[in-house]
């Protein structure tokens, strides 16, 4: 426990960062799982409807440096090739 007056306070910045960085993730997770479903159920029409929102939902948490540029960029191309797999 910190007994510094400006640590407390960064302490509470960081737990509100942290809270508004992980709902900001689990929408991310929303989006991509939908294009997911969309290829487990081979419907290619609606995985490439969800592909753009997922793209930008990933390199939204790229910019705001939540996940960083790469996991960001293998995330996209796993799911692109999820999506050119579909027939």
């Amino acid at each position: 426990m910190a007994n510094i007056k400006s640590q407390i306070k960064r302490n509470k910045t960081n737990e509100k960062k942290n809270l508004a960085n992980s709902s900001k993730k689990a929408a991310c997770h929303t989006y991509v799982r939908k294009v997911e479903e969309a290829v487990k159920a081979g419907n290619k029409e609606e995985a490439l409807k969800a592909l753009p929102a997922a793209f930008k939902h990933l390199d939204k948490l790229a910019g705001d440096k939540i996940i960083s540029k790469n996991n960001a960029a293998r995330h996209k191309s796993s799911l692109q090739v999820l999506v050119n797999g579909l027939k």
